[in-house]
């Protein structure tokens, strides 16, 4: 059975089969049953991590230890509120931050993403609105049908085991759902790793 720790665009863990191309954490976020809390993060370093490095391995969800998360894509964590990790990624860490153009510690970026992504005391995404041409490849916004990449000039359904056949891209105003400061980085030039079909 699966375990409830795949992170969906839309900010939801859920269980899910499909094996993740990242993985991450937001502290300890299980009970020692393996059960998921309420809690949706424990600090606000949200990381986006290789699944495996320097041939690390650990029991996942394990008592008192972080919760493993895993996301479908880099550009699925990017839309749930997660930049690249400074350890096992730190090249793809090093051009995400100078492509938002920060320039003071990661903790100070890792606090202005925390307030454009999250809503607290109520555990929630944050979302905004936006004009479709104002908004780069990689970012997720959110249709009738669910979330959905804008990749390409084309719209790319998502569910949580792949993307569904591309769509044209729609016009007019759009719920987002990447935060702002990584859409910085997006528009700065840093390409996300997607897995189209």
């Amino acid at each position: 059975m699966p375990k409830q720790n795949r992170v969906q665009p839309t900010g939801d863990i859920i269980a899910h089969p499909t094996r993740g191309q990242f993985m991450g954490n937001r502290g300890i976020l299980h009970f020692a049953s393996g059960q998921l809390s309420q809690a949706r993060w424990r600090h606000k370093a949200w990381v986006c991590c290789l699944t495996e490095f320097k041939g690390r391995k650990r029991p996942i969800m394990s008592a008192n230890r972080y919760t493993e998360l895993f996301f479908y894509d880099e550009a699925v964590a990017f839309a749930a509120g997660h930049r690249p990790c400074g350890e096992c990624r730190r090249p793809d860490f090093n051009a995400f931050l100078t492509a938002t153009r920060h320039t003071g510690k990661v903790a100070e970026f890792d606090q202005k993403l925390h307030r454009a992504r999250a809503i607290p005391r109520q555990f929630g995404q944050r979302r905004h609105r936006d004009d479709i041409r104002n908004l780069p490849n990689g970012a997720f916004i959110l249709t009738d049908d669910g979330p959905a990449l804008l990749w390409a000039d084309a719209l790319f359904p998502f569910n949580p085991s792949s993307y569904r056949a591309p769509r044209q891209r729609p016009t007019g105003t759009v719920t987002v759902l990447t935060a702002e400061p990584i859409l910085d980085a997006l528009h700065n030039g840093y390409t996300p790793t997607v897995r189209l079909p």
